[in-house]
């Protein structure tokens, strides 16, 4: 098994772009740095450094090695800001994971809330969207949309916390917008604007509703994300469906209109990692996070 300090000060050498730059900043010696990067590699036998002039170059196998402890070297953080907490007798840290719309409406109540209840408790707020699945920061709670592909993580607890309906938003003088129901198959022909930073669960279920209704949307424009999307269609550019919880904002020149035949839906749930289950302030936010959406 590969020694995790070893990876640490391996990681450190590559970020540092030298043995003694990364000893300066683990408070080592460089040749105490120099004798873990020879363990690791007589460890791993690999080769993960090259000699460079008088500095070093790491090789493919050193990337490679990188991008696959990434995830793990962040959970041993955790692990270890928890066993620091746990020594001083609290927890008084707390990393939440969200996705954009989430952010907007849910985060600021959560975070004034959990703030005024628990004066001396840090919370870090971290934007998990539009990564790869198994790629995501790691957190102690992240809140998702439910996607097999994302959102099961072993170990982790899933709570529900709602389901959101898809809406098709258009510009206010649309031909569409004196509506409140249409459906999916009256946008066949419209011009659309995707919305998806990831291309994932979100434009999954889009796609499939639109097949449901016998058609393929004509996307002319990829925005990426809700909010430009959201810019685009006010423009009068074309309409996007999105979820209702990131079309609550919608400026006055757009309209929303629900969605039938069919109506794709989203649940919504929190994650909470196996190394929050001991942290009071993590079970107190879930419990929070849903009196919130509950009354949203």
């Amino acid at each position: 098994m590969v020694d995790a300090q070893r990876l640490r000060t391996f990681s450190a050498v590559l970020a540092a772009g030298s043995i003694s730059a990364a000893a300066d900043h683990l408070g080592m010696t460089p040749s105490a740095v120099s004798q873990q990067i020879a363990r690791l590699q007589d460890e791993t036998e690999l080769t993960l450094f090259e000699r460079v002039g008088r500095g070093i170059s790491p090789t493919p196998a050193a990337l490679a090695l990188a991008e696959e402890s990434e995830r793990l070297l962040g959970e041993l953080r955790r692990v270890d800001s928890v066993i620091a907490d746990l020594r001083e007798g609290h927890v008084g840290s707390l990393s939440i994971g969200y996705f954009s719309s989430a952010g907007a409406l849910w985060m600021p109540r959560l975070a004034k809330r959990m703030l005024t209840e628990q004066p001396d408790l840090t919370l870090e707020m971290v934007l998990t969207e539009g990564y790869p699945p198994g790629e995501s920061p790691v957190v102690d709670l992240d809140v998702v949309p439910d996607d097999p592909s994302f959102s099961i993580r072993p170990g982790h607890t899933v709570t529900p916390l709602t389901t959101d309906p898809f809406v098709a938003l258009v510009p206010a003088d649309h031909r569409l917008s004196g509506r409140r129901r249409i459906d999916m198959a009256e946008l066949a022909d419209e011009t659309w604007i995707s919305n998806d930073i990831s291309a994932g669960v979100t434009q999954s279920l889009i796609d499939r509703a639109c097949r449901a209704a016998g058609f393929r949307p004509r996307y002319r424009v990829e925005a990426q994300d809700h909010h430009t999307a959201i810019a685009f269609v006010a423009a009068g550019v074309g309409v996007t469906v999105l979820p209702a919880l990131a079309a609550r904002r919608a400026p006055k020149s757009t309209r929303r209109l629900r969605l039938t035949n069919p109506n794709p839906k989203r649940d919504i749930v929190v994650l909470t990692a196996p190394v929050a289950r001991t942290n009071p302030a993590a079970g107190r936010a879930v419990e929070i996070l849903r009196e919130i959406v509950a009354k949203a």
